[in-house]
């Protein structure tokens, strides 16, 4: 068995039959949303291969784009770096009846551009000053702002490291920003510690979740998200399909015969 699925713990089977109806929640939750015009962020930070791409896979792959909003920004412009340093991040803020999702965020500055040396210590103490002000901004403006941590251990994120590199349907997870974090671990753990500490707050609280089970950090990340909403269940009337009209009927797949189509091979 790979350290992989050793780390997941929870049997797949039953972790898909609780990811099903915790899926259907969010069906429910996305139509009170449009319906109410809600404004939500949701923040996903945490240590490289904490398990960020797959909850959000998790949470967003039974649910509508239009409404659940994946924003991972590339690295800035030059354009963008003499914006203020928020600037591109609140042009992706949500409308009412959005949920925005930042797979990682502006926290960026209290992480990685802090410890590779990205930011000076004076723009990274400044941030760390500011971030409250302009999350209670947000939260104040009507967005329900939710921050969470996967927390991963350093064993299993070797692992997982590992597997990467073996793997080559997964090779492109790696990039040299990774590996270069997996050596600083501890400056990593420091700088997290100075973020949690400056903007754990009471209008924005962070909340960590132990990501080493993959399975069960998805879910428990779902389920907070769900009763961090207020929502209630709308009831729809059921879709009845209309009888095809036979009028201007004709052999429709006659003129698909002489066009080429792809070779089944499978």
């Amino acid at each position: 068995m790979s350290a992989d699925k050793t780390a997941e713990g929870m049997k797949r089977k039953d972790y898909e039959k609780k990811l099903e109806k915790l899926q259907v929640e969010l069906c429910h939750l996305q139509e009170w949303v449009k319906a109410e015009k809600l404004k939500v962020i949701i923040i996903f930070e945490g240590r490289d291969a904490a398990g960020k791409g797959g909850t959000i896979k998790a949470l967003t792959e039974k649910v509508s784009p239009r409404v659940f909003r994946v924003c991972a920004l590339p690295a800035p412009s030059d354009r963008q770096k003499s914006q203020l340093f928020l600037q591109r991040y609140i042009e992706q803020f949500p409308a009412g009846g959005e949920i925005v999702i930042f797979d990682r965020s502006w926290y960026n500055r209290a992480g990685v551009e802090y410890v590779m040396g990205f930011c000076s210590p004076a723009q990274h103490k400044r941030f760390l000053e500011l971030c409250p002000m302009v999350e209670k901004f947000a939260v104040d403006g009507g967005i329900i702002l939710i921050k969470l941590w996967l927390e991963v251990g350093m064993e299993e994120q070797e692992a997982r490291f590992k597997a990467r590199i073996e793997d080559p349907l997964r090779q492109w997870k790696l990039s040299p920003m990774d590996t270069e974090s997996f050596g600083r671990w501890y400056d990593y753990s420091r700088a997290r510690d100075m973020m949690l500490e400056a903007t754990d707050t009471k209008h924005a609280p962070w909340r960590l979740i132990r990501s080493d089970d993959k399975r069960r950090a998805r879910l428990n990340v779902i389920s907070h998200i769900l009763e961090t909403i207020p929502y209630k269940k709308i009831a729809r009337e059921k879709v009845k399909l209309p009888k095809r009209s036979g009028k201007g009927r004709y052999d429709d797949q006659a003129s698909l015969r002489r066009m080429k189509f792809v070779e089944e091979r499978y």
